[in-house]
């Protein structure tokens, strides 16, 4: 799986929102190995797009469309300043995904020591997680090149996550946790108090 990360500063919400339900609606159809975005802005107006596809090969097809180009001119009009793209051919998802259900999505960024061994740790078993969390729906991880990553967590609700967060992980699972944690620098965390979601059976979406 290939992701493909966009942020900005959002000037228009409304039609940023507007526009990616358009594309959803009008060109997904015609994009071959897209599989689903999540979306959303932060209390500080900064727009964070997901964008998963079956393969690099398949975003950039999406890419090189004149329809693509033509929404991609009337998108940019919505940000304020520059764009910023990170693609990710080092992605995967855990339990069940990028979720349409979510209502609350935390988007956590970061950049890793040792990539692989991150991956390693995110690709085991998460029964533990699922039955301690059971507000965690699912996510997706996207580490780029230098190391840069970002993880997803879509939740059921902000009230649930925010409950959630109080609990203790219980050992091992906690030390693993935060040997993990501790090879992280400059972490940031982007709460996405309104996502917004597209998915389809086959269809596609980058934003350049």
């Amino acid at each position: 799986m290939f992701i493909q990360i966009i942020q900005g500063r959002c000037r228009d919400a409304d039609e940023m929102h507007r526009l990616t339900d358009e594309w959803r609606e009008t060109q997904a159809p015609r994009a071959q190995g897209w599989l689903g975005g999540t979306y959303g802005i932060t209390d500080d107006n900064e727009f964070v797009g997901i964008v998963r596809f079956e393969s690099r090969e398949a975003a950039a097809r999406n890419s090189t469309r004149p329809e693509q180009g033509e929404w991609w001119s009337r998108m940019e009009q919505c940000f304020d300043g520059d764009v910023t793209f990170h693609d990710c051919d080092n992605s995967m998802m855990f339990l069940d995904g990028g979720s349409d259900d979510a209502g609350f999505v935390q988007v956590i960024q970061g950049r890793l020591e040792d990539p692989e061994r991150f991956r390693h740790f995110m690709e085991q078993p998460m029964d533990m997680l699922h039955e301690q969390r059971p507000e965690i729906i699912g996510g997706t991880v996207a580490i780029d090149e230098d190391g840069w990553f970002t993880e997803t967590i879509s939740f059921r609700s902000e009230a649930e996550a925010r409950k959630g967060e109080q609990l203790e992980m219980p050992d091992p699972q906690r030390g693993e946790f935060e040997q993990e944690m501790a090879q992280v620098r400059d972490m940031r965390y982007l709460d996405l108090h309104r996502p917004w979601f597209a998915s389809a059976p086959a269809a596609g979406m980058a934003m350049s």
